[in-house]
């Protein structure tokens, strides 16, 4: 991979994207979403190379089920963070495409007006079949625009009815945006994705839909402070937003910026970004031990053997994973 003088697997590519180069970035993500192992090689190298830079991003996920307005918010959000001088990248996790693997929606034809400021990255990538519909690679992505001096990520899952666990898993906050509507609101979202939730975001609070904007936002107030906070003390906000107004931005981006002072106040940042780092290594443990797995001919056929006994019934799925797992060791 080539361009302005930048070659794959040397440090001028790392001492690129420290100069904050949008064409660096977005090789270096190409680099670390390969699933070749040549390139995994020398993605390992890059990201090594740059983690002594990362870290320093406010790192926000954002949530909400398909109408609820995500790209919108993101697009008025992003933009009024770049007017108070931070830059942003939006890593826009899109559904995958069954036939050709590849994204489905086009984040940046979504918000062209976030795509065309200098202070503004954005990346879509195809979620394939990761749970969450967070692409394997987007941590190793938060890592390298932190390297390249942004200072807020946004991570914006698919919001297709899966658990969004992944994403909470490497973000300081989790935002949950709802859209208001006729009915039950508090129906349409599952109480396991509002239980990850640190602020909800009541979109489309303009126009006819204020008096619905109102009622949902006291709604959903009243349904989070029914549940356990996941920190002592602070229970989740409810503020509305209009996103084509521009009103209510700012409030949101206070109250953010609120919620993840008291956790760095109380000590709960650095213990939730230590719980991430651990989660991400045993996670990482379960993948590479499936390549392996999958890259050695005769564990491979092994595999394929106890998979087609735990089908047909005649063997039960942990023994079977045990056998695997001791034949690999002995291999």
């Amino acid at each position: 991979m080539k361009g302005r003088g930048l070659k794959i697997g040397e440090h001028n590519l790392a001492a690129a994207l420290r100069a904050k180069d949008r064409r660096a970035l977005a090789q270096a993500i190409t680099l670390v979403e390969s699933t070749r192992r040549q390139d995994r090689e020398a993605a390992e190298t890059l990201l090594a190379a740059v983690l002594p830079e990362t870290g320093h991003a406010v790192r926000i996920g954002i949530s909400g089920a398909p109408g609820a307005g995500k790209s919108t918010f993101i697009e008025a959000f992003g933009s009024y963070l770049t007017g108070a001088g931070k830059r942003v990248a939006v890593l826009a996790v899109d559904p995958s495409s069954q036939r050709s693997g590849g994204s489905i929606l086009g984040d940046k034809t979504r918000m062209e007006k976030l795509a065309r400021d200098p202070d503004a990255f954005i990346r879509p990538s195809p979620a394939g079949t990761t749970l969450g519909g967070v692409a394997r690679r987007t941590r190793e992505a938060l890592l390298l625009v932190e390297a390249a001096g942004f200072d807020v990520v946004l991570v914006e899952t698919v919001g297709v009815g899966q658990s969004e666990t992944a994403v909470a898993e490497m973000v300081d906050l989790f935002v949950l945006l709802v859209s208001p509507g006729g009915g039950d609101d508090l129906q349409g979202i599952k109480r396991g994705v509002m239980e990850l939730a640190d602020l909800v975001l009541v979109t489309k609070a303009d126009g006819d839909l204020v008096p619905a904007a109102n009622r949902a936002a006291s709604d959903y107030q009243g349904a989070l402070h029914l549940m356990r906070p996941k920190y002592p003390g602070l229970f989740p906000q409810v503020t509305k937003v209009s996103a084509l107004r521009g009103e209510g931005v700012a409030e949101a981006w206070a109250a953010m910026e609120a919620f993840r002072g008291a956790l760095a106040d109380g000590g709960h940042l650095k213990l939730l970004r230590e719980l991430q780092a651990r989660r991400w290594f045993w996670s990482e443990v379960e993948a590479v031990l499936s390549e392996e797995i999958a890259a050695d001919p005769a564990t491979a056929a092994a595999a394929a053997r106890l998979e087609a006994s735990v089908i047909a019934g005649k063997a039960l799925p942990h023994a079977a994973a045990r056998d695997l797992i001791r034949g690999f060791r002995r291999a």
